[in-house]
């Protein structure tokens, strides 16, 4: 890891290729290429009539990179099913030099004062690696998810890579892509230009259902 710059991570996102870890504790770091992509299509994102009451009623207070490494420290811990993450230290450290470049943010899901939900992305160009997200309160990641793809819509984004396929995911229209469809799509991304803030200071929920709810 020493002669790994960050430079070089970013380049490694440039060409469709992100960092993982076996465990929290094992500081080694291996790059991941998968043959199958799980991509979010920001145009087909889509969610349930009662999750878009709840991101309209703004019961939670949605913020953007106000608790970047709360977030990143929240997605890496243990949970209920998963006592393992992905996430170690020179992960963490490398994606707090990204959020200090600026390629880096966080959208965080506050309730009563508390962070209770959130996830974490690298923006490169137009494209946007979601990285993880974690949620302590009911709908509260998926609040922020949905928060995010209305942001990037407003901000002129292609892709929104997921890294792989889950049912959760899928739910909200993610599909999986060959690893040549993925890199077409990348490169008319990455040198893209996009604007993350867009947006200005965070809209509430009403305005995040009507964008995700438009057609392309």
């Amino acid at each position: 890891m020493e002669t790994f710059t960050l430079d070089d991570l970013i380049a490694c996102y440039r060409r469709g290729v992100f960092p993982m870890a076996d465990a929290r504790h094992d500081r080694r770091v291996f790059l991941v290429d998968p043959a199958r992509r799980g991509v979010i299509p920001l145009q087909r994102f889509h969610i349930s009539r009662r999750l878009a009451r709840t991101v309209r009623s703004d019961r939670f207070e949605v913020r953007i990179d106000t608790a970047f490494q709360a977030v990143v420290e929240a997605c890496a811990a243990p949970r209920t099913g998963r006592m393992e993450t992905w996430i170690n230290e020179p992960i963490q450290e490398m994606c707090d030099r990204l959020f200090v470049r600026g390629l880096a943010h966080s959208v965080e899901a506050w309730r009563g004062g508390w962070l209770v939900g959130g996830l974490y992305g690298i923006a490169i160009g137009s494209a946007f690696f979601g990285e993880s997200m974690f949620s302590l309160e009911r709908d509260a990641s998926k609040v922020a998810l949905t928060h995010l793809v209305a942001r990037l819509k407003c901000g002129g984004f292609r892709l929104l890579d997921a890294q792989f396929l889950t049912e959760h995911l899928a739910s909200f229209g993610a599909e999986e892509i060959s690893r040549a469809e993925y890199a077409r799509r990348l490169a008319a991304a990455v040198d893209a230009p996009a604007d993350f803030f867009a947006a200005g200071p965070q809209p509430g929920g009403a305005w995040s259902v009507q964008l995700i709810s438009q057609a392309s």
